[in-house]
């Protein structure tokens, strides 16, 4: 693989166990499958990976992760997955880590090395690299050589500006930028978790852009105190990597999936 690589980056599908079911008053595997067939509808852009950054499943069941898989492999490229809060990632590598698929790899497409990070904590909404994962940053770093870097993870490394999501971010988060701001190849860190679009430069002359993207479903309010849904519909983000390192990236959204009334803010309203 060589010259600009395309990426569709896709977070937060939290499938059902079963596919009727609905979560925050949506149904995320209507949502799923019809952000993928937008995603995937320009013959002329097919994507040269996909990034599938946590959350996958709401109930994470092989069979689950079984679904998911089956509705990605028939785009023919491979699909780099890492675990976020409400998935098992022993679950998800058994299902989604040979074949096209791969779990929390590090792997040089092009120009560029992607380095997908595992933040799962048990037990907590919250994530965090620990020692281990951070010193496997570093080593990534090191091996990329002269590649550009993309990091890709589950969890905000930094505030989003909402109180209740800020007290579930990446703890090790400032650790994480401090590496990445020391390489001078470092270029970008992308994101779901936090159900909403953001594009952030950071570091020396802002060299690093910070993106999170929309969920596959429904979307957090940006700047609330506590959990207040969105109106916003389903979205996806397409990056456009180049070998000199420049990044065009833009959200897309489903606006025909836009919900009629602003979703419930509880689970129990699903």
């Amino acid at each position: 693989m060589s010259g600009d690589l395309d990426v569709l980056h896709l977070t937060d599908v939290h499938l059902r166990a079963r596919p009727q079911d609905a979560l925050y008053g949506v149904n995320t595997e209507v949502t799923f499958r019809a952000t993928l067939a937008r995603a995937l509808a320009d013959p002329t852009r097919r994507p040269d990976v996909i990034l599938a950054t946590g959350d996958l499943a709401e109930n994470p069941l092989p069979a689950v992760y079984a679904r998911f898989r089956a509705a990605l492999e028939p785009a023919g490229v491979p699909v780099i997955c890492l675990p976020g809060n409400h998935d098992d990632p022993v679950a998800m590598r058994g299902v989604l880590d040979h074949g096209l698929f791969s779990n929390c790899p590090a792997r040089r497409l092009g120009a560029w090395h992607v380095i997908a990070l595992d933040s799962f904590l048990p037990g907590t909404p919250g994530g965090a690299l620990g020692e281990r994962g951070l010193a496997r940053v570093a080593a990534e770093l090191q091996a990329a050589g002269d590649a550009w870097v993309l990091v890709a993870v589950h969890h905000q490394p930094l505030p989003m500006g909402s109180a209740w999501l800020d007290g579930f971010g990446l703890r090790d988060g400032a650790e994480l930028l401090e590496l990445l701001g020391r390489h001078p190849r470092a270029r970008a860190v992308v994101w779901g978790h936090v159900h909403q679009a953001s594009d952030r430069p950071w570091g020396p002359q802002g060299r690093l852009r910070l993106l999170s993207t929309p969920a596959t479903c429904a979307q957090f309010m940006p700047g609330t105190e506590r959990c207040v849904m969105d109106t916003r519909p389903p979205g996806f983000r397409r990056l456009r990597l180049g070998a000199d390192g420049s990044i065009d990236t833009a959200v897309h959204w489903l606006d025909e999936l836009a919900p009629a009334a602003r979703p419930p803010d509880s689970y129990a309203a699903s």
